[in-house]
């Protein structure tokens, strides 16, 4: 099962090593593959938190996230998404943005592509910082009955009682962020904030549109997208335009766990073919693969905190991002605080499970 899940990310991450190699020597492949490394650390609740929406969909559309939707992480944003911002940012058109990506530079001399999207970083974390922030505090509004940290996750399940919870927190969360970030940046802050909370919206009300149009036809209709990241794999899976909204949810918060691993490459190298080869070709291979094989494995139920420790990891990214506006964080915190809460979620995981086989055969099927 491990080597036909994760056959084709060591065969794709040989050849981008290889074609590191070749394109810039030791130096390159080196830096490679820290970026492939970097990527993996970074996305590791990335993957916890893809494998329980890709188990609700179909083969078909679990296919389409391993291929379209590789070549829109690697491809997209890791190599059209950072020339999208500086073209823009710098009124450039395609070509002439490609030069300037292909010319390198440092990142603290102005007029250089690591540079200038350096200076979009404010818009770009305002836009994913709240984005994943509604992610965490609709998970963390609901009332479910498992609970991981039960002196916290209870009070806030209590707050999300109240009707629209998670929107007024997002609009505190954003107006104070747009507040602190100064006159400077702050109405391009605001604007980026409020489309991340559009769009993650958007993405969800179209999700639970589509669900809603195909259980008229199917009297097993699939949960609304908003339940899809709690749901076990004994679920009906979801095929058609509720499968095709699932699936741009994933790419959009895909998308939004890769800001940080985008901007914080170039602290590393400004070099986008170095930067495509580890974060894309490596970095978002391993993950995928990582994706499936939670889900072909049934990880997420058999170990059943892993799902919180994901979305605590999400909350905490957010902060992160949102922090980052104003403020220098080391990506060493950004990619350990995830594997710290996925790492405790999961130990917790491990003595629930000892105490659950303890219990006396009645009381567990009570």
């Amino acid at each position: 099962m491990f080597l036909k899940t994760f056959g084709w990310s060591f065969g794709v991450s040989a050849v981008a090593l290889v074609v590191a190699f070749l394109y810039g020597g030791p130096q390159a492949l080196f830096l490679a593959l820290v970026l492939g490394i970097l990527e993996v650390s970074l996305s590791f609740d990335n993957a916890v938190v893809n494998a329980r929406i890709l188990e609700r969909m179909n083969p078909f559309w679990q296919r389409m996230f391993l291929t379209v939707g590789v070549i829109i992480a690697v491809f997209g944003m890791r190599v059209l998404f950072p020339l999208l911002i500086v073209g823009v940012t710098a009124k450039l058109n395609p070509v002439e943005a490609v030069q300037l990506a292909l010319a390198k530079g440092p990142i603290d001399e102005p007029g250089t592509y690591a540079y200038i999207l350096h200076q979009a970083h404010p818009q770009i974390a305002a836009f994913g910082g709240i984005f994943l922030l509604m992610i965490f505090l609709d998970f963390m509004f609901e009332d479910r009955e498992l609970k991981w940290l039960h002196w916290f996750e209870a009070p806030l399940a209590k707050i999300g009682r109240m009707n629209g919870a998670s929107l007024v927190v997002g609009l505190f969360a954003l107006g104070l962020i747009g507040q602190l970030s100064g006159p400077d940046l702050q109405g391009s802050v605001l604007m980026a904030g409020i489309f991340g909370m559009v769009t993650y919206f958007l993405v969800q009300g179209l999700g639970d549109l589509f669900d809603t149009g195909e259980e008229e036809d199917d009297a097993e209709a699939p949960e609304p997208a908003s339940a899809a990241r709690t749901r076990p794999t004994t679920a009906v899976q979801v095929a058609g335009k509720a499968a095709f909204m699932l699936f741009l949810y994933l790419e959009v918060i895909d998308a939004s766990f890769s800001f940080d691993g985008v901007i914080g490459a170039f602290a590393i190298t400004s070099d986008p073919i170095i930067i495509a080869l580890g974060l894309g070709l490596i970095g978002a291979m391993f993950v995928r693969s990582l994706t499936v094989y939670l889900v072909r494995q049934g990880t997420l139920d058999e170990f059943e905190y892993l799902d919180h420790g994901a979305h605590w990891a999400i909350g905490a990214l957010a902060v992160i991002l949102l922090i980052t506006i104003r403020t220098e964080v080391s990506e060493v915190i950004t990619g350990l605080i995830g594997v710290v809460f996925i790492g405790a979620a999961f130990l917790g995981s491990l003595l629930r499970n000892r105490r659950k086989a303890l219990e006396p055969e009645h009381a567990r099927t009570a």
